[in-house]
């Protein structure tokens, strides 16, 4: 196995990749990224079993054909000391080890055979496909991955729902204090299928989509997804279960409507939040007429604070009370100006809307729980 390539150009995938290894793999092997050389094409993997990511980079000088496998670290942590020039891989399957040199240099990097690397997850043939914009599928992950659950008991909670119709595509998220909706318009299948990205994949994903533009594909069965970007494949283990009814939660007859400021609304929230009970970190939210109030209380220290932001309120005069935390990761994840803080009664959940978008093709929905408050 040899070739050349260039330091920079080897080094971008394999910081990606490096996001998939475990620091406790079960496997040694795992420790390892494979090289697998054909023709001019070097397909680089990195798994944990449960997520795969592939990286496929071109190379000059292939001299022979091959595979394997090298420790992950250490390689990242030399290539992040180079400057940009070419690398001279070798690799002896004999005595298995590899060598790369450049102009003044040289490694020597015990391998190991790529044969014993775990293959990629076999699909079955009744798989379900949709495409997505890189944009769109970022911008779908980035709404929503920060409102999924760490749950033992209810590992559906864990990841992100996929929710295809004919129509559009709704990616779900909730840890049962606040939920995420995000609708896709222009993103369906001919029948409808569900299914529910993990965590760690996801983080995956949303970390390569920056760089990518042009269409990603996503296949599914019953067990695997893959997500097909340009010169990267992803494959990844779904959670298995039943996502909760997540529309039935969401509260429709809302008359009491507030239009304000998002980040003036963010801002007020964690200025204020600094005299909440550490224990509950309870705010108190106060609807009036072209008015709200937001306040906290801590009795244990006898300290108090409030703020009054002026807004566009239609509906009966009412006070509510939110887990602060909550309600400023939901406010500084929406995107736009102003924001629709629609509510029926303090009992029920409250939902946030942003009221301006970027994309006509999208819409996002927030939804938080409310806290009780005392007379």
């Amino acid at each position: 196995m040899k070739f050349v390539v260039s330091s920079s150009e080897l080094l971008t995938p394999l910081q990606a990749l490096s996001r998939v290894i475990s620091s406790k793999n079960t496997s040694s092997i795992l420790d390892h990224f494979l090289f697998h050389l054909s023709d001019n094409t070097l397909t680089i993997t990195a798994s944990d079993l449960e997520t795969t990511l592939q990286a496929s980079i071109s190379v000059a000088d292939v001299e022979k054909d091959g595979s394997v496998a090298i420790q992950a670290k250490l390689l990242t942590d030399s290539l992040k000391e180079f400057p940009e020039q070419p690398l001279h891989f070798e690799f002896n399957k004999e005595t298995k080890m590899l060598d790369i040199s450049w102009a003044n240099g040289k490694f020597n990097i015990p391998g190991l055979s790529g044969d014993d690397y775990p293959e990629l997850p076999a699909m079955k043939s009744d798989t379900t496909s949709i495409r997505f914009s890189a944009s769109s599928l970022l911008e779908g992950i980035s709404r929503s991955l920060y409102a999924t659950a760490e749950e033992e008991l209810r590992p559906v909670m864990n990841g992100i729902l996929f929710d295809i119709s004919e129509d559009n595509t709704v990616l779900v998220a909730s840890d049962a204090h606040k939920l995420i909706c995000y609708t896709r318009k222009d993103v369906a299948a001919t029948q409808a299928a569900k299914f529910i990205l993990p965590k760690k994949p996801a983080g995956v994903i949303k970390n390569l989509l920056p760089k990518i533009t042009g269409e990603i594909t996503v296949k599914f069965d019953d067990k695997n997804a893959t997500f097909l970007f340009p010169n990267y494949l992803l494959v990844c283990r779904l959670v298995e279960g039943n996502y909760p009814a997540y529309r039935s939660v969401i509260p429709t007859n809302n008359i009491n409507k507030a239009v304000i400021d998002r980040v003036e609304l963010l801002n007020s929230v964690r200025r204020v939040a600094v005299c909440s009970n550490q224990a509950s970190n309870l705010i108190r939210i106060k609807l009036e007429q072209d008015e709200i109030t937001v306040s906290a209380q801590n009795l244990d220290f006898s300290v108090s604070g409030y703020e009054r932001l002026s807004c566009q309120y239609s509906g009966d005069p009412m006070e509510i009370g939110f887990k602060w935390v909550f309600l400023a990761e939901i406010l500084s994840n929406l995107p736009g100006q102003d924001v629709s803080f629609e509510l029926s009664d303090p009992s029920r959940a409250g939902l946030l809307i942003p009221l301006s978008l970027n994309d006509a093709n999208e819409d996002i929905c927030a939804l938080i729980m409310p806290m009780m408050i005392g007379s």
